[in-house]
């Protein structure tokens, strides 16, 4: 595509405040009066940061001058304000009654001659530059929108492969008769915009053939948690509308901002959409695009590459940071984009900045919790990509057609396929959303976030898992994957203040397991992680023992053979990439939530039971009396029976220090038994990339027998670092099964023995210069025994989550009393 200016274009325009059309290249940010919020954004980027690289198609906007020429000529605005006067906006019907009259008011009303020709001129030399009869996106773009504090997202129309003079100029006007939609009416009032102060622009601009290939949305922040340091990009098949609107669940990829500006390829994760329909053109028929069913074999792969996500991320960070210059603030970006299927070249086509994390105090963390023991709830009827960290109850509305919304009651959980902006005089009512389709991009999603509701979308089939009146729980709270329960599930909301918060000279860390919880609890204030177990991921995540991937050919069970099959479709040609990827992102996502924080990361500890859980596992574990103090950590990671699935996890935890440049991952060894099996241990590392002392690499051993205490010198020559393990360290020391019911009463971090054990572990870890922490649930349990290795003088105290904030302030409080 070329942006050689047209003889018309180039001549300068005397006012530019009379002007009733104006080329992208000749506003920017600052004309958001003159041309609204989407056209300003996409002359900004034109003017600014197409020299940076970042490719816009070009294209032209009518003023806001040139709508209130074409209202005062023709009469409109006394009409339209009779017609408001009868308005009130909580009635459905006056809301729709109104603006269907509005709207014809102005559809039946010719254009000034002036301005009429003034957008058949610049069509003309928009095909100059593309082609005769060019295809062009022409989009509503009204001078209250894409503010900061109010997205007005789909409030008004777009006219997508918009062909010939006559559809253009007929387009136009449609744009400026949807200023009153209904949604758009109804979204003003609530933010308190005058709907005669609010004029529309109209921005005419080249269509980027993406019906031939992808499209998608980008968000530079988490937009659930609103962590700042990544970029969401989402994708699917064909023109983007479909995201927009949540018609489809597209891919989502997350990237990692702070490594990605140092030149190093942050993909934290990758998440395959069903992507089950696309958007293309409609030539021959009435409508100018349509949608058909996008081929099986498509659906199961990514929409895009990772060249093409890392390009887009590096866009993101472009534009977000320019704008955040220009606002002279922080300023996360929400943003549109499109890949050409004939030119293969990727374009922005709309940016705005983000209107609901963003304005969010960061001082004050919110916790919803359900209170109910998990075996105690209701059963679970359906399940989606949770928006939000909320919890939302009450009865269950089904609607399919948004020509029933009347129906809907004010605290209904609305449940329906899914959202457009027509909805939205009833989704403020809702106290939740379920929605067939959509991702976490969709309109359902950003509306649902905007207004403090939670909301599942993408759950397959809402619609037919509840029924009108049935009492539902819909939580958002559990991570990623959202639960609609059937009955009411009690929950509590806490919330923390961190303003003024002490910080103790005894680092506080945190146990973190799962890499969906990560980035909330980024905000926690603690110093890091003291302990991220890959036993999470490996179970929940990944699901295959890594040897039932490695020796996929020989799996004996068809059934299991199978089951593996389907999980590792996209890695056909290399099972085994499939546990190196799936384990890097769930790392990757925990270390880069706490960068450049120290992430200390337990090498896989499953004992021989455990692993035979997973599938294939049976094929490949041996039976033990007693898999406690069997074949587990250590001993596993040279064994030529399981070395080759030990270097799996080498390559993930390279690929997550080296490709992605989070190099505060610190690997470390469980169940070590003795100083030369950690040497053992520190060779295989070796031979697989992670080798000890090169590019900062640390290489921590858990303390938690017996033999790490008493030959802690001789550890400490072989290892960086120490973290006790108060579990089996308690359990050794006592001589007893921390499982057995039997013997259960015994088990106790505080008794003297395990305490002396403690104390010589922290001892000989500081005389031989080493760090030494705790990661075990004793600290989290008993505030006592944290007081205690306080007073020992350990390094760092590792919590569960729901410790860190009270641990803290006590241990801050014992320090000041010892000073």
């Amino acid at each position: 595509m070329t942006n050689t200016l047209s003889i018309s274009h180039s001549k300068a325009i005397a006012d530019r405040n009379q002007a009733l059309v104006l080329w992208f290249d000749q506003v920017g940010i600052v004309d958001l009066p003159l041309v609204g919020g989407k056209n300003a954004s996409l002359g900004e980027m034109i003017q600014q940061l197409m020299p940076k690289g970042v490719n816009v198609p070009n294209g032209f906007a009518t003023t806001a001058f040139a709508y209130r020429h074409f209202m005062q000529v023709a009469g409109l605005e006394p009409k339209l304000r009779t017609i408001f006067e009868q308005l009130d906006v909580d009635n459905g019907e006056s809301l729709r009654r109104c603006g269907q009259r509005a709207r014809n008011l102005i559809l039946h009303a010719a254009f000034p001659l002036d301005l009429q020709e003034a957008i058949a001129r610049a069509y003309q030399d928009l095909c100059a530059q593309y082609g005769s009869d060019v295809d062009v996106a022409v989009r509503s773009s009204a001078t209250a929108e894409d503010l900061p504090d109010a997205s007005f997202a789909g409030q008004q129309e777009t006219y997508l492969n918009v062909h010939g003079m006559g559809a253009v100029l007929e387009a136009c006007k449609r744009c400026f008769a949807s200023i009153f939609t209904d949604r758009a009416i109804s979204y003003r009032q609530l933010k308190g915009f005058d709907h005669f102060e609010v004029a529309l622009s109209v921005g005419v601009q080249k269509m980027v053939r993406s019906d031939l290939d992808s499209s998608g949305v980008i968000f530079t922040l988490d937009t659930e948690t609103g962590f700042r340091d990544v970029v969401l990009v989402t994708a699917a098949y064909g023109l983007g509308e479909n995201v927009v609107q949540g018609a489809v669940n597209p891919d989502e990829y997350v990237v990692f901002k702070p490594t990605l500006a140092d030149g190093k390829r942050p993909i934290l994760s990758k998440r395959l959409g069903t992507k089950e329909i696309k958007m293309i053109y409609a030539p021959g028929s009435t409508k100018p695009t349509k949608n058909v069913p996008v081929a099986q074999a498509d659906r199961h792969r990514y929409a895009i590459d990772d060249a093409d996500i890392m390009q887009l991320a590096r866009w993101a960070t472009v534009i977000e940071d320019h704008y955040s210059q220009v606002r002279g603030m922080p300023t996360p970006m929400d943003i549109e984009w499109a890949k050409d299927g004939q030119t293969g070249d990727l374009f922005i086509v709309q940016a705005r900045p983000e209107t609901v994390q963003s304005q969010r105090s960061g001082n004050t963390i919110e916790n919803y919790l359900i209170t109910q023991p998990p075996e105690q709830r209701p059963p679970v009827l359906i399940t989606g990509r949770s928006v939000g960290e909320k919890v939302g109850c009450g009865p269950a509305r089904v609607i399919l057609d948004v020509q029933r919304i009347d129906e809907f009651a004010a605290g209904d959980v609305l449940v329906t396929n899914r959202t457009d902006p027509d909805w939205e005089p009833i989704m403020k009512k809702a106290s939740a959303i379920v929605t067939n389709q959509g991702g976490r991009t969709c309109h359902a999603a950003i509306i649902a976030r905007e207004m403090g509701i939670p909301a599942i979308v993408g759950c397959g089939n809402a619609t037919g898992a509840m029924e009108t009146g049935q009492s539902v729980t819909v939580s958002c709270c559990e991570g990623d994957e959202g639960k609609v329960y059937g009955g009411l599930v009690p929950f509590e909301v806490k919330k923390t203040h961190l303003g003024n918060l002490p910080r103790p000279k005894t680092q506080i860390l945190m146990n973190v397991g799962n890499p969906e919880e990560a980035l909330s609890l980024a905000a926690m204030p603690c110093d890091g992680v003291g302990l991220a177990r890959l036993e999470f991921i490996i179970a929940n995540h990944i699901q295959v023992h890594p040897l039932a991937l490695i020796h996929f050919d020989k799996l004996a069970d068809k059934a299991v053979r199978k089951q593996v099959a389907e999980l590792t479709q996209l890695y056909q040609a290399d099972r085994p990439q499939y546990y190196v990827d799936k384990l890097a992102q769930g790392v990757g996502t925990i270390a880069a939530a706490f960068y450049p924080k120290p992430v200390i990361v337990r090498m896989s500890d499953f004992k021989t039971n455990e692993y035979a859980n997973l599938l294939g596992g049976r094929q490949f574990e041996p039976v033990e009396e007693n898999p406690m103090i069997g074949w587990r950590g250590a001993s596993r990671y040279y064994d030529p029976k399981f070395r080759a699935a030990f270097a799996l996890e080498c390559q993930a935890l390279k690929r997550v220090r080296d490709d992605m440049g989070l190099t505060n991952v610190i690997p470390m060894i469980p169940f070590c038994r003795t100083p030369e099996e950690g040497m053992r241990v520190l060779e295989v590392m070796a031979d697989n990339g992670l080798k000890r002392g090169e590019n900062g690499l640390q290489v921590y051993v858990m303390c938690e027998l017996p033999s790490n205490v008493i030959a802690g010198d001789a550890f400490s020559e072989v290892f960086d670092g120490f973290s006790i393990g108060s579990n089996d360290l308690t359990q050794l020391t006592l001589g007893l099964d921390r499982d057995s019911a039997l013997v259960a009463h015994l088990f106790d971090e505080r008794c003297p023995a395990v305490k002396r054990m403690v104390s010589l572990a922290i001892k000989t870890a500081k005389a031989n210069g080493r760090k030494i922490g705790i990661c075990g649930q004793a600290p989290s349990d008993y505030p006592e025994f944290a007081q205690f290795l306080v007073k020992e003088g350990i390094d760092s105290i590792s919590l569960n989550p729901d410790s860190v904030l009270k641990t803290l302030l006590a241990i801050a409080e014992l320090e000041s009393q010892e000073s």
